[in-house]
């Protein structure tokens, strides 16, 4: 087995101060927790951010204003993604605003699904215009599967040029309303992934740790993160910190080892920053 990517996603849509007081809401504490899961391990940063009231955005300027932040941290090589999702914003234009930015990767679910209390939209002309954004800024796509379908729908991008091989997957289980989170679900998942792709997962409540621990020794990749759970153990609140540490533990006892942000630009296929 290759080296594990640890992604860290600190902030998401969902959580808020209330739910954990640990979470980050502006683009400094966002920046500053990013670079220190960085030191600890995480080699790719998955960023959503917020409005002044703490309301998901795809605003450019707030974007803008994380990378920034994050750019202060001048010895800091994480690979930068930037969340395209449909929850900050409604239409393509306003949830792809940011591409221009230019990160290293952004997120591109390639078919929809269901959400707790709404739908995951993204019709086939949404999924074609940010497919097409990250291709002309450069922007790797990271596959986010919610549904077995979307794996067939990023083939076909890529059979049509919208996308390009080698493809990585995020293979996200527990959203309720969307892929469950079980083992055989995973192993399905996983023998469904074309050839010469990468992979890791996202797994969102308790069966986090026993699924990620099923990936590392499949080969794939994990993230970790307060967007996906706010809870380290039952009745203990996590910190972004603590949960790359437990990865990075795990990984070590299991004899895989942890890829730098540089090592893991070189598995995902990405330029060279």
């Amino acid at each position: 087995m290759g080296k594990l990517i640890i992604t860290l996603a600190p902030t998401g849509n969902v959580p808020t101060k209330e739910m954990n007081p640990n979470v980050p809401m502006n683009p400094a504490d966002i920046a500053a927790q990013i670079y220190e899961c960085w030191k600890e391990g995480a080699a790719v940063c998955h960023i959503h951010t917020r409005d002044k009231d703490g309301l998901p955005t795809s605003d450019v300027e707030a974007n803008r204003a994380a990378l920034e932040e994050l750019d202060k941290y001048k010895d800091c090589d994480i690979i930068r993604q930037l969340s395209t999702g449909g929850r900050a914003s409604k239409t393509y234009h306003e949830r792809g605003q940011m591409i221009c930015l230019a990160p290293d990767m952004a997120s591109l679910a390639t078919g929809s699904s269901n959400f707790p209390t709404r739908a995951n939209l993204n019709d086939p002309e949404t999924v074609s215009y940010l497919a097409g954004e990250m291709k002309k800024y450069g922007v790797k796509p990271e596959i986010e599967v919610f549904d077995s379908a979307m794996i067939d729908a990023a083939v076909r991008l890529c059979e049509s040029g919208e996308i390009s091989a080698p493809m990585h997957f995020n293979l996200v289980l527990g959203m309720k309303g969307s892929l469950p989170a079980r083992a055989k679900t995973l192993f399905y998942l996983y023998e469904s992934l074309p050839p010469g792709s990468t992979w890791g997962v996202s797994v969102i409540g308790k069966e986090h740790v026993d699924l990620s621990v099923i990936a590392m020794a499949l080969g794939g990749h994990v993230r970790v993160g307060l967007e996906d759970n706010v809870y380290y153990s039952r009745g203990v609140l996590a910190t972004n910190i603590t949960l790359v540490k437990r990865m990075v533990n795990i990984a070590k006892a299991i004899g895989r080892d942890v890829a730098t942000s540089t090592e893991a630009r070189e598995i995902l296929s990405l330029r060279k920053k």
